[in-house]
């Protein structure tokens, strides 16, 4: 506990003062080199970060979770540190979002930091190493006790322009991982807007068209959908409805938010990223999260099955009994 301490102490006082002076891609990038190399060493970190008891584990859909603290996808987006997660103390880590085809993503900046906002500008518009690239990585990695899931995507990739390609590129990426043992869950990402189709999944006729054809690969594992985040309780009902009707009744609320208008933004700092292209993550997704959240469980009650993103902003000790 007293070393743990001190780590915080430096991260937040020493390092992370010197991290925020260099561009947030290129921090990314070199945490997620030293995370991989890390790995060889990981029953170390597990036994300097990594917290058990059994209290926190539960079993969700069949999938057993340590604690209910995850990685959403979006960090470790080619799954390089899929497996050192889970020694820092990760009840389990969404790899991805993965695309069929390799991608390079938008033009930089990718990444912006709003601090006083608690929030990221997110416009990396789904880079990704590629499906096949990701699985060869994934294989050569011990995964065997950690939950780890993948987030499934559309290439963003010019020649992927209609609704049908895109099913189809959606279905070569599930048909890479369905058979990995160490896949236990896979998000389905519906609600990224940075591709080039011309009406996105979150259109009714094509979520429709969409789960029918992933139904029909009979996937071992649970699916979990990724939900928008501004949309109005009457279309995500809709779109809940679909996937139960389809036996999918795993959802995520949700995803990242583009309204710059977002109270929860911090208005001097939110000026500088007013005409910057990208979505934002933190604490402006936190409240139309939970309420999307509340919502949801509401009307359809527990034949769902709900994981909640937007960000932890607290902590509080679990009482021993």
């Amino acid at each position: 506990m007293i070393f743990t301490s001190f780590i915080d102490l430096g991260y937040h006082y020493v390092l992370k003062p010197i991290l925020f002076k260099f561009d947030p891609e290129f921090v990314h990038d070199l945490f997620t080199k030293t995370g991989e190399i890390l790995e060889s060493q990981d029953w170390l970190i597990g036994n300097i970060f990594r917290y058990q008891n059994p209290k926190l584990s539960k079993t969700v859909l069949g999938l057993k979770f340590d604690n209910p603290i995850g990685l959403a996808a979006g960090f470790d987006y080619d799954g390089h540190l899929s497996q050192i997660m889970h020694s820092v103390g990760f009840g389990f880590n969404t790899v991805g979002t993965v695309t069929a085809l390799p991608y390079d993503g938008n033009p930089p900046p990718r990444l912006g930091r709003l601090p006083k906002s608690n929030s990221l500008l997110v416009n990396k518009g789904f880079k990704s190493s590629g499906s096949v690239n990701i699985v060869k990585r994934l294989d050569q990695k011990k995964l065997s006790n950690c939950t780890v899931g993948i987030s499934v995507g559309c290439s963003n990739l010019p020649q992927i322009n209609t609704i049908d390609k895109a099913i189809s590129d959606y279905l070569f990426t599930f048909n890479i991982f369905k058979n990995k043992s160490y896949v236990k869950y896979f998000e389905l990402n519906i609600s990224c807007p940075n591709t080039v189709i011309p009406t996105p999944f979150t259109a009714p006729q094509n979520f429709t068209k969409l789960v029918v054809a992933i139904n029909k690969l009979k996937l071992k594992q649970p699916i979990f959908v990724k939900m928008p985040n501004e949309i109005s309780y009457l279309n995500s009902d809709n779109l809940v409805q679909i996937a139960i009707d389809h036996k999918i009744i795993g959802f995520i609320f949700s995803n990242l938010v583009k309204d710059r208008q977002n109270p929860a933004f911090n208005k001097n700092e939110m000026a500088k990223f007013i005409n910057q292209k990208g979505n934002f993550s933190g604490r402006p997704t936190f409240d139309s999260s939970n309420k999307l959240i509340y919502h949801t469980r509401k009307k359809f009650g527990k034949k769902i099955t709900i994981i909640g993103t937007g960000g932890i902003f607290m902590a509080m000790m679990l009482k021993q009994s």
